[in-house]
């Protein structure tokens, strides 16, 4: 156990330098509005390091659970993927295929977050707009909201990850929800959005317990007032409480939808801060045109539907051999077929 403690602080640790790198701390880096091109070349940088950890999993993955031999390897084999088989005579070949299993659980996992955190992108334009947030501070919140919201996670996952271990009906709870989310997505109207900022549970709460400043304060999060000997949390400083609180209300779908894929709680966290950190960037690299891809929502929801029926019958699934494989060609296929469908068949301009 002290080993599996060892290599999740550092991965912790390791996301955290890079984290640091990104918000320019080292370089003592000023906040400034993210061109298209520095979120291209971080998206970039996030991607390729999720793909660089799947090839760490497929010949490293014993280091996560500490495994040194067959009785080890068994007993996380039997409670995370009982799905595959092990060869008791061989040790070796049972890992590898072990690690294999993990490697390919962790990047259609990956794959799902990622594509589910796009949805994110509308939510976080439209927080930013309601609370008048400058586009030159975007970068700061949202790298320190998105680091709450990994924390909110961590705990979210793994108190789910030990809830369906103990109740194993509950992922029959998770597969309804999940296809009732999908088809609501399907069916639901467009509409303008607006945030109550006054009247924001989060802002509610946080005014309840913290000292708030009432003026806004541009690029620091806390304030000390000479003359009342406080100290004050800025409105910026709530915009980062929003985002987290928000990323964590949209982890309630994505994180049952990873549950359906892979049992194993240190493969939903990876994959889901794998997913959620490459979010930072992909909100610059997409913002602008993101809504051109407007069959990527109903996209989506067929494929939460899709993971809510593969939980309701994982049972029957499971006898009849599907495979974990098969799950990853089904979501890129529909995220395939909605960006497709978008690029050929534009969506018409509205006359002003």
């Amino acid at each position: 156990m002290s080993n599996e403690i060892l290599f999740f602080g550092g991965f912790t640790l390791f996301v955290l330098v890079v984290m640091l790198i990104d918000l320019g701390v080292f370089s003592k880096q000023k906040s400034h509005i993210v061109s298209f091109k520095e979120a291209g070349i971080w998206s970039a940088v996030w991607v390729a390091l999720s793909v660089g950890f799947y090839f760490f999993i497929k010949n490293f993955g014993y280091l996560i659970h500490d495994i040194s031999d067959w009785a080890h390897l068994n007993e996380v084999h039997q409670k995370y993927a009982s799905h595959i088989t092990l060869f008791p005579d061989d040790f070796a070949k049972s890992l590898q295929v072990f690690q294999n299993n993990m490697a390919l659980e962790y990047i259609t996992g990956y794959l799902v977050e990622y594509s589910l955190s796009a949805d994110n992108i509308f939510v976080f334009i439209l927080i930013f707009s309601s609370f008048g947030v400058h586009e030159k501070f975007y970068k700061k919140v949202l790298i320190w909201g998105i680091s709450g919201a990994i924390v909110l996670r961590f705990i979210f996952i793994f108190v789910g990850a030990a809830l369906l271990e103990r109740f194993e009906w509950i992922i029959y709870i998770f597969g309804a929800f999940l296809v009732y989310t999908g088809i609501k997505i399907l069916f639901q109207k467009e509409e303008n959005e607006q945030i109550d900022t006054d009247n924001h549970p989060a802002i509610k709460l946080a005014s309840k317990y913290l000292n708030v400043y009432n003026r806004n304060v541009t690029d620091h999060f806390l304030i000390y007032h000479k003359g009342y000997k406080k100290w004050y949390v800025t409105p910026i400083f709530l915009v980062v409480i929003v985002i987290a609180i928000t990323d964590l209300i949209f982890a309630v779908d994505s994180i049952p939808a990873i549950f359906s894929i892979t049992k194993d709680p240190y493969i939903v966290f990876f994959s889901n801060v794998f997913a959620i950190m490459g979010l930072r960037s992909m909100f610059f690299f997409l913002s602008s045109v993101i809504d051109k891809f407007h069959y990527l929502k109903p996209g989506l929801g067929v494929l939460l539907s899709y993971i809510g029926f593969k939980m309701l019958a994982h049972s029957y699934l499971e006898d009849w051999g599907f495979k974990t494989v098969y799950s990853l060609y089904i979501i890129v296929a529909i995220l395939g077929v909605a960006i497709g469908a978008s690029l050929l068949f534009p969506k018409k301009q509205t006359a002003a």
